[in-house]
């Protein structure tokens, strides 16, 4: 008798197109809502150079969303953020719909693979009333 290997649904989310500071704001709201390898207070910063700067994180979406509850809204984002989530179909609209709660997201593209899939959103900041 075999037992089922357990499958963990990671994302791998690379940030781009905005500052740190914003980069920090949006890794910080997905590691209040699933386990990463970034820690909640490990914020982006930038590079010296003319080269564009990048962060990344993965993501594993099969914690339950909401697990750490917010205690104020997210700072707004400075301007949009590019950010692209590539893994597992299911695993990549789990993240996109927490995604949705917080920012106004905007897809700009999609690539389908054989067992994956990858996501271009632009996110912008909620309006806040």
């Amino acid at each position: 008798m075999s037992s089922p290997v357990s499958h963990v649904p990671q994302v791998e989310v690379v940030v781009s197109g905005c500052s740190a500071a914003d980069a920090g704001s949006l890794f910080a709201e997905l590691c209040r809502r699933f386990g990463s390898d970034r820690s909640l207070d490990d914020a982006p910063h930038e590079t010296a150079g003319v080269r564009p700067t990048m962060w990344t994180g993965t993501f594993d979406t099969s914690a339950a969303p909401g697990r750490f509850g917010r205690t104020a809204p997210p700072p707004p984002l400075s301007g949009q953020v590019t950010a692209e989530l590539q893994g597992e179909p299911r695993a990549v609209e789990r993240l996109r719909r927490a995604l949705d709660e917080t920012f106004v997201v905007h897809q700009v593209g999609a690539v389908s693979g054989d067992q994956e899939i990858e996501v271009e959103l632009r996110l912008e900041s909620r309006a806040r009333t």
